[in-house]
């Protein structure tokens, strides 16, 4: 299974902030989106992702407050990408030996949406569940 099939049953919406919006602003949306990460996107340009794990240890650990720090002083700007034919065994590779549970999809430098790692597992179950079902109309012929 590739990543386009996923997205193509998860849906493409991707959620973001501009660089300058407060970690505060930020939260309200993943908030409002019931998102556990979102993009950083500045005009069309990927700039780093946030996630409730950067909020916990870079603002709350730290004793800081989310209102007046800004997104690009706590994201992760090192974002690992993935593309619309890369299939689910990869992206597992990634998300486990990177310890990350998002990957966005970019296409000609454009993001086009994001697997976290429960759309994977999810995908992982649904194909393991169509082998069951053929392997039992299989014994049953």
């Amino acid at each position: 299974m590739t990543v386009n099939q996923i997205l193509s049953t998860k849906g493409k919406e991707v959620y973001s902030v501009l660089s300058s919006t407060t970690v505060y602003e930020a939260l309200k949306v993943m908030g409002e989106k019931n998102i556990g990460a979102i993009l950083v996107i500045d005009g069309t340009e990927l700039k780093g992702i946030l996630s409730e794990r950067d909020y916990a240890r870079k603002i709350v650990l730290k004793d800081k407050s989310s209102k007046e720090t800004f997104v690009h002083e706590i994201m992760e700007s090192n974002v690992i990408t993935i593309s619309l034919s890369d299939n689910l065994d990869s992206c597992m590779e990634l998300m486990s030996s990177k310890r990350i549970r998002h990957l966005p999809v970019v296409d000609n430098d454009i993001v086009v949406g994001i697997i976290s790692i429960s759309d994977v597992v999810k995908s992982i179950i649904e194909i393991q569940k169509d082998t069951i079902n053929h392997l039992n109309s299989y014994i049953s012929q």
